[in-house]
Order: structure tokens, then C-alpha cells, then sequence
């Protein structure tokens, strides 16, 4: 069984996966570490010279290699539940937390962030994560098996509900 965690960036994914890995002794593997690791640059970069569609192609090599993955926690990016077939390998041998966080602390979380490239290319922070949450909170809650909200909530709470619940 692995814990993977999905959710919007700036949800605290990444910080309660080290977490984790440190509690259970378990690897960690960030997919967006894996993808930043085979193509050789930054995300931003990734988008600006081989576009979305590279990086998601390489997203779903990376979910397809850990459905056979045991004992693991899994990091990933944002946009994951975009594509069915990432979900249901990530579903083979995961529990899936759904981890979630209003808008101010969301913007709060990333506003400092400079590895993370627009989504929708044009409109300001704030409407971005709106109308990119507005598409993804279906995926999101159909992907996963428990949700989490992780406004005003020690790292140390939320790794302490996720183990409780496995």
C-alpha cells in the first residue's frame, strides 16, 4: 500500500510527504521531481521549450512506474488527476488523500514560488488558482479516498490523520 497525495500546489503535499517519509521510513518520490529529473531542467523551462503536453506525457510514464510501487509515498503535482489513466495507476496499490486549502492560504503558500509556471497563461494569480480549482475539484474528489483540508493545521496533524486513517 503507498500514500499518494494529490491537490492544488501550495496545499502542502510536498511538505507532508517529507514528513511521512521520515515517520514510516518509506522512499519518496515526487513526480514532479521524476519529470524535472529525465527531462534535465526546471518545470518552467519544460513548459517553455516542450510544452504541457511533454510534461504530461512524462507524468503518466512516471504514475504507470509507480502502480507497481509498495511502501512509497507519492508526491504529486497538481494537475495529475487531469488524466484518467495517472488516477487509476496511482489507485492500484495507493490510498489517495486529498489535500485542500482555501485560496488565501493557497496564495499565501505560493506567492514566493518561482518553480511553478502559469496554467492558464493570462490572468492574474488569484483568478488563475480560481478557475483552475474550479476545474480540478471534481477530479480531485473523484480520485481520491479521503479529503483533508490543511488550512490552520500543523504538518505534524495532518501526517498524524493520514496515518491514522491507513
Amino acid at each position: 500500500m503507498n500514500i499518494v497525495l494529490i491537490g492544488y500546489r501550495g496545499t502542502g503535499k510536498s511538505t507532508i510527504a517529507k514528513l511521512l517519509a521520515e515517520r514510516t521510513k518509506w522512499p519518496l518520490v515526487s513526480t514532479d521531481a521524476e519529470i524535472v529529473k529525465k527531462a534535465g531542467m526546471p518545470v518552467p523551462e519544460i513548459i517553455r521549450q516542450k510544452g504541457w503536453d511533454y510534461f504530461r506525457n512524462v507524468e503518466s510514464q512516471i504514475c504507470q512506474r509507480l502502480s507497481s510501487k509498495d511502501r512509497t509515498i507519492i508526491d504529486t503535482g497538481g494537475g495529475v488527476v487531469l488524466r484518467k489513466e495517472n488516477v487509476e495507476a496511482l489507485r492500484l496499490r495507493g490510498r489517495v488523500f486529498w489535500l485542500t486549502a482555501d485560496i488565501p492560504t493557497i496564495m499565501e503558500r505560493i506567492k514566493a514560488a518561482t518553480d511553478r509556471p502559469s496554467l492558464t497563461g493570462k490572468k492574474s494569480y488569484v483568478e488563475e488558482v480560481s478557475e483552475v480549482l474550479d476545474e480540478r475539484l471534481p477530479l480531485y474528489k473523484a480520485a481520491c479516498d479521503h479529503i483533508l483540508p490543511t488550512d490552520n493545521r500543523t504538518i505534524e496533524e495532518i501526517a498524524d490523520e493520514i496515518k491514522s486513517l491507513l
